[in-house]
């Protein structure tokens, strides 16, 4: 009687831990889902800006959670068939890549996390010089481009302040035609606009766009990271399940 008894408890276990298996990866394929759109955004929306940016640390993280969202999706379809079929091998390969999974999260957390101490130092090293040096000049059209859009959707004008372009080459070319300024640091962007720079017609930001784009870099960032670990924690949630199911399945002799 106490043996009938252990083996309806062991079953009802068993039960409890595959619907729950069941819930994770439903959980699991849909965080898959927001970690590769949370990568394509990044990449996505303003990615043009990755041209100014010294380093690809950014651009690495943003590909590195594209990749794990990818696998996210898929391994959350193998969790299925592995609780469905209750075999110990499908139950090993489940947990192999959930951890795999895991440790690329792992790498992408960390470059973020490395980036975002950095950031605010490569970006006022490496942009003022980007904005001077290149912009409007042969052969780096993606700069210029990223420049105007830059101006243009943050409402900026120069890295720190509107002055910083009397230093470009642009502006001190026949070329720029007697502008003060490109026309993208107008407020209403019309040909030659430029050749004033009163505040009334172009932006006068405190900080100018190195602010901007350092609260912009940053904001990305820490979603990258809220994501990555938000995942990370369930994942841990699942390999703690798998274990549990994994020992239950050992254990019963049929």
């Amino acid at each position: 009687m106490g043996s009938l008894y252990k083996d309806e408890q062991d079953n009802w276990i068993t039960v409890c831990l595959k619907y729950l298996l069941f819930v994770f990866n439903f959980l699991f394929w849909m965080g898959g889902g927001v970690v590769m759109g949370v990568g394509i955004w990044t990449l996505v929306d303003k990615g043009e800006y990755l041209s100014l940016l010294a380093s690809s640390t950014f651009a690495v993280s943003a590909y590195i959670l594209i990749l794990a969202g990818g696998l996210v999706m898929v391994t959350g379809f193998l969790g299925c068939c592995a609780v469905i079929r209750e075999q110990r091998s499908c139950l090993s390969t489940y947990f192999s890549c959930l951890l795999l999974i895991f440790l690329i999260e792992l790498v992408a957390g960390v470059l973020a996390y490395v980036y975002y101490q950095s950031l605010s130092e490569e970006l006022k090293q490496h942009l003022s010089k980007t904005m001077t040096e290149n912009y409007a000049q042969p052969g780096k059209e993606s700069i210029t481009h990223s420049v105007d859009r830059l101006q243009q959707d943050f409402k900026c004008c120069g890295s720190n302040n509107s002055f910083d372009w009397a230093h470009s080459v642009y502006i001190m070319s026949p070329k720029a035609e007697k502008r003060l300024v490109p026309d993208s640091c107008c407020k209403t962007t019309t040909p030659q606009c430029g050749k004033r720079d009163h505040p009334s017609n172009i932006y006068k930001v405190e900080g100018g766009c190195i602010t901007k784009l350092e609260q912009f870099l940053a904001d990305h960032l820490l979603i990258i990271g809220a994501v990555g670990i938000g995942v990370a924690c369930l994942q841990i949630c699942g390999m703690v399940f798998t274990c549990c199911l994994h020992r239950r399945i050992k254990l019963d002799p049929y």
